[in-house]
């Protein structure tokens, strides 16, 4: 699998907003590759509707055959690569791309307000129980130390995960780094 799909076009970006197909590509990035039968009822829809948009995300590069595991019956896909980027600045410099890159975002927050919501402290340790969760500080930053922090967060993160791999108790985390610059109080 690749690293990432970095995206300039804003109709791509449009393109994996969708919600279902953000679902399912998610879906395929952390849980291998499926066919649309299978993701249909991991997301409660039609094998046919998951099918349609299973087509879309292959007609742009975002999934592929996975001709290794190949059912006789139907078709099984997989992800592409790890992860989607693309850099705002250059989408945002167009109505079309404003408009996709607020889309995505708004994906990328349903996202986490799904998980947290299927999180059930019951089902796991204590220690896990302890660790979930988001948090919300609020930081006087220039663009210039965003930039740093993102950087310096995905490099940690990379490090740990080589560091902990094979390590017992180790599920796929979601993680989430965010920032925004607030609005004045003036101007609110």
């Amino acid at each position: 699998m690749e690293e990432a799909y970095k995206i300039s076009d804003p109709q791509v970006l449009k393109v994996v907003a969708h919600p279902l197909r953000v679902r399912l590509l998610g879906l395929l990035r952390s849980d291998g590759p499926a066919t649309a039968s299978e993701l249909g009822r991991r997301v409660g829809e039609s094998s046919g509707s998951t099918s349609y948009h299973l087509r879309e995300l292959f007609k742009y590069g975002f999934i592929e055959e996975d001709d290794e595991r190949r059912d006789g019956r139907e078709r099984r896909w997989r992800a592409r690569h790890r992860y989607t980027s693309w850099n705002s600045r250059e989408l945002t410099g167009t109505p079309e791309g404003r408009e996709a890159v607020k889309i995505m975002r708004l994906r990328q927050a349903e996202s986490m307000t799904r998980i947290i919501h299927e999180f059930d402290e019951s089902a796991w340790s204590p220690e896990w129980v302890e660790v979930a969760g988001v948090n919300d500080h609020f930081f006087q930053l220039p663009p210039a130390a965003l930039t740093e922090f993102m950087a310096r967060t995905e490099e940690m993160l990379r490090e740990l995960e080589a560091r902990y791999a094979g390590t017992p108790d180790t599920p796929h985390v979601h993680v989430w780094v965010g920032a925004f610059p607030r609005v004045p109080k003036e101007e609110r």
